[in-house]
């Protein structure tokens, strides 16, 4: 698929945003005051920043709001309505810890339950399209949940928490490309079932449907030679895993903290631009393209 700015941005940033969220809920000594303001602060501009990327691909931004009356029968919808309900209920909690100097155990634990709700809704958007078998896996939640889990760590000073976490994310990735190079195939889907004649002998494509690129073309057939796709996975896993790791192992400084943060985000957006440029959509087959 077309790897869209927006898209990538909104899963990266809005993944580690709720995250941070969650550790903060689920901390049993939060900050106070002026501390917890800023770390709040950062979790907040990140998920409702990310939140607020993801509708610049839509076709008309203002007419967003109108995905959350769906809820009933969208992922996508489901991601909004968790989502408001989580920065509603984490922001009363960090009000209180703020301003009143009182920590709301209860209602952190709500509040970050309902964080990780959220990323397993958004991952859901992604893991129930049966025409992208990549993504069409118990894996995607699995890796959407290990990185929110793992950066939000890392982003709130848990050190060996962190540690582990990413470790396993980085793990669940390996283990998520190698099924995903594979599951295409797997499928068994060619271009006899794409257009229904499969039942009349093998089919052939002899000219494109269309004279020219169209709105499927455009946004489901993106082809990315593997040569680079492996270099950038290598790039990936170095930036999100490997680097945070050994800045977590070595003395702590806040120089180290700062590159562990930047480098993990940087190498998840670099995931996440393979995640959609290396998803191979059915529709292709009926253009041929696959």
């Amino acid at each position: 698929m077309h790897p869209a700015p927006s898209v990538i941005a909104f899963t990266t940033l809005s993944g580690i945003g709720f995250g941070l969220l969650f550790w903060l809920g689920f901390d049993a000594t939060p900050p106070k005051g002026m501390t917890a303001f800023i770390f709040f602060l950062i979790a907040f501009s990140l998920a409702v920043g990310g939140l607020i990327s993801s509708t610049f691909h839509l076709g008309h931004p203002e007419r967003a709001w109108r995905a959350l009356t769906q809820w009933r029968t969208s992922w996508l919808s489901r991601e909004g309505v968790c989502a408001i309900i989580a920065l509603l209920v984490m922001g009363l909690y960090a009000a209180a810890l703020i301003f009143l100097d009182s920590h709301l155990a209860l209602l952190g634990w709500i509040g970050a339950i309902l964080c990780m709700i959220t990323v397993f809704t958004t991952s859901m958007i992604y893991a129930q399209l049966a025409t992208i078998p990549r993504w069409n896996s118990n894996l995607t939640p699995a890796l959407f949940l290990s990185l929110s889990l793992g950066g939000g760590a890392l982003l709130s000073g848990r050190v060996t928490v962190a540690l582990i976490l990413l470790l396993i994310a980085g793990v669940v990735q390996l283990i998520w490309w190698k099924r995903g190079d594979t599951a295409f195939e797997d499928r068994g889907s060619t271009l006899g079932t794409a257009t229904g004649l499969a039942d009349r002998g093998t089919v052939r494509s002899m000219a494109h449907p269309h004279t020219a690129p169209n709105y499927l073309m455009r946004e489901f057939i993106f082809v990315i030679g593997r040569k680079h796709a492996l270099k950038l996975r290598i790039i990936a896993l170095v930036l999100m895993i490997g680097l945070p790791v050994l800045c977590l192992i070595l003395p702590f400084s806040h120089i180290l903290a700062a590159v562990a943060v930047l480098s993990h985000l940087a190498g998840v957006a670099v995931s996440r631009w393979l995640f959609f440029a290396e998803a191979e959509h059915t529709v292709g087959l009926y253009y041929g393209m696959r």
